[in-house]
């Protein structure tokens, strides 16, 4: 299943289109490195219109979600590739959902030393965000599954063969 290196470079595309998802969703938790470290911007200025129109449509997370998962994930017309990924680009999004709720939910809880704990989860949120979806991007030119640990096996179950 790891190996799909006969694939169209359509379907490759549209699956590494797949996560774009979840870095739009996650450039949010990137304020402090990008306060910390300007240059690192430009690496992300590309995605600013998407981000602009993805945020500009009233419950467009939610329209999103919905749209991939009964129009992709569950069209069993559509290659499974495109499906497996489509469905764990969803989870990574609905990681970082959860995640910003908890996050502002203990953030005006915090003491006065904690900002600095604040910051380092979500710069680490920031960085594993943008790791997995640059490698599943990777794998994903190569005709490859990216295997991430628990999310693969969590899409598995969710993609009908």
């Amino acid at each position: 299943m790891n190996d799909r290196s006969d694939l169209a470079l359509p379907t490759r595309l549209l699956s590494a289109v797949m996560y774009l998802i979840p870095l739009v969703e996650g450039i949010v938790f990137g304020t402090f490195l990008f306060r910390q470290f300007p240059p690192l911007q430009v690496v992300f200025l590309p995605l600013l219109p998407l981000i602009q129109l993805y945020n500009s449509i009233p419950f467009g997370r939610l329209l999103v979600f919905f749209i991939l998962f009964f129009a992709v994930v569950r069209n069993t017309n559509l290659d499974r590739f495109v499906r497996f990924n489509a469905m764990q680009a969803l989870f990574l999004s609905i990681i970082l959902s959860i995640s910003g709720l908890l996050l502002s939910l203990f953030a005006s809880g915090l003491q006065q030393g904690a900002p600095l704990l604040l910051e380092t989860l979500v710069n680490t949120l920031f960085l594993g965000v943008v790791v997995a979806v640059g490698y599943s991007l990777v794998q994903c030119l190569r005709g490859r599954y990216p295997e991430i640990p628990a999310l693969s096996d969590a899409a598995n179950m969710q993609v009908p063969y």
